[in-house]
């Protein structure tokens, strides 16, 4: 078997991702990741320069391809792309994702009231909103910016929790789903999120 030798670069990016998963973000050390990754401070500081940075880093790598794909699915669904056709252009690219290993590290920095942390979020994940909603609002013109926007939210909520609780899925429904066929998860998940965009507003005739 040959092994691939890994970039230091990597193997950092490697072992804070572990580590943040593990510890959180604050509790982590910049000695707890030369030790993880068996590299010097001096290599840490020549790639990433400062702590915020690399988590900067870390995130982005996870996020960057996600999003790439979500934006080649939803110009391929073309201008008149269906409600089902947008969710799973959103969804689809996080799913099939091999994120198991990463989902420790996702929770803690979706969790986390850090303002860094935050801002990371917004430059990775506004951007991808406001394409996502216009797009909706045009399969769904009924919709008020507000009612898309929530719709949305509740959109990534069902896919975080869908994700995050896979490895229990089994246990819990006493053995009748099976998380792991990820084609069906994505198929009742597309459905399931396309129907809730198409509800209709809870506060109409509340006006």
């Amino acid at each position: 078997m040959i092994e691939v030798a890994v970039d230091t670069k990597t193997k950092i990016l490697d072992a804070a991702e572990k580590l943040f998963g593990n510890k959180g973000f604050d509790a982590t050390s910049l000695r707890d990741i030369t030790a993880g990754a068996d590299v010097n401070l001096a290599a840490v500081n020549y790639h990433f320069q400062t702590k915020e940075s690399l988590i900067d880093a870390v995130i982005a790598r996870r996020l960057e391809p996600v999003n790439r794909r979500r934006l080649e699915m939803l110009t391929a669904a073309g201008p008149n792309a269906t409600v089902e056709q947008l969710v799973e252009a959103f969804v689809l690219p996080v799913v099939q994702q091999d994120i198991s290993s990463i989902l420790p590290m996702m929770g803690r920095a979706f969790a986390s009231p850090d303002p860094f942390l935050l801002r990371i979020f917004k430059r990775n994940l506004i951007p991808i909103a406001d394409r996502f909603c216009e797009a909706f609002m045009v399969a769904l013109p009924q919709l008020s910016p507000e009612e898309c926007r929530w719709r949305l939210l509740f959109a990534a909520g069902s896919m975080a929790q869908t994700l995050s609780w896979s490895q229990l899925v089994g246990e819990i429904t006493r053995g009748v789903c099976d998380a792991t066929d990820r084609e069906a998860v994505t198929d009742r998940l597309v459905r399931f999120v396309a129907a809730g965009f198409r509800a209709s507003d809870v506060r109409e005739g509340h006006a």
